[in-house]
């Protein structure tokens, strides 16, 4: 049966029952009885479901994890296992970039109430790809996808649960307005001989404008993103619809260019 292994990825993704049983046509409690393996799945939902986790559908109905966080684990287990740097899908040279700008933002921001991880996932997205659009160049190179709550750079929790365990930074369970809050604290200095200047002013762009946002204010910001808006559900978001934005995203001024 296929309901505990549609709950570990409901879960693991951050997808409300609400939202997976409007994606498939049926009312909560009726996917509620999938989840508790007490309904079975039509093949019309079964493909809808796979498509929303980025899952093929043959390893959908075998119940096997075949998404692109997926990969980075099993890279993971490998790099270890062969006792080399980790392998995961951002860039090799920009892995490094990745846990220092992970590192500044909280050494900036990290302490602020409203700043949980559904608030990082965001800065660090704005980061990503307002640098892209800018310079047409990637600062972290990182991969995104499109799930209900925003963007969300897959390579994170691998990235922070080696971070964590290399004693870089802490995770600490929180609170906040009484919303459960999984908070990330820096326990070191990010090196910033790894970032240029440019990238560090552009860093502390993103974040005076919006580090002060609680997580549901960010969530409705970026919802509103074109590479957000053109994205399917559980899809890679694409670096290069940045150059699609309207006035209310771009941050390069294109009338300069002509």
């Amino acid at each position: 049966m296929l309901g505990k292994f549609i709950l570990e990825q409901r879960k693991k993704q951050n997808l409300t029952q609400e939202f997976l049983a409007s994606k498939i046509g049926i009312s909560r409690p009726t996917y509620v009885q999938i989840e508790q393996n007490e309904r079975d799945l039509t093949i019309s939902e079964a493909k809808k479901l796979a498509d929303v986790f980025g899952i093929d559908f043959n390893d959908f109905i075998k119940g096997q994890d075949t998404s692109v966080t997926a990969e980075i684990k099993m890279s993971l287990k490998k790099a270890k296992k062969e006792k080399q740097e980790i392998r995961i899908s951002v860039p090799q040279k920009n892995l490094m970039k990745f846990k220092e700008v992970l590192l500044y933002v909280l050494s900036k921001v990290g302490g602020r109430p409203n700043v949980g991880e559904a608030v990082i996932y965001k800065l660090l997205y704005f980061i990503d790809f307002d640098f892209y659009e800018k310079f047409e160049e990637q600062l972290m190179g990182a991969t995104y996808i499109k799930n209900h709550y925003g963007p969300t750079p897959v390579e994170f929790k691998v990235i922070t649960d080696d971070m964590i365990k290399n004693g870089e930074i802490i995770k600490v369970e929180n609170e906040y307005f009484n919303y459960p809050q999984r908070k990330y604290l820096a326990v070191r200095r990010p090196n910033l001989d790894i970032l240029s200047g440019r990238e560090i002013e552009h860093i502390d762009d993103v974040l005076a404008r919006l580090a002060d946002k609680n997580a549901n204010e960010m969530k409705n910001y970026s919802h509103e993103d074109i590479p957000w808006k053109v994205a399917e559900y559980g899809k890679l978001l694409s670096y290069e619809s940045v150059f699609y934005r309207d006035e209310r995203y771009s941050v390069r001024n294109y009338d300069d260019e002509l």
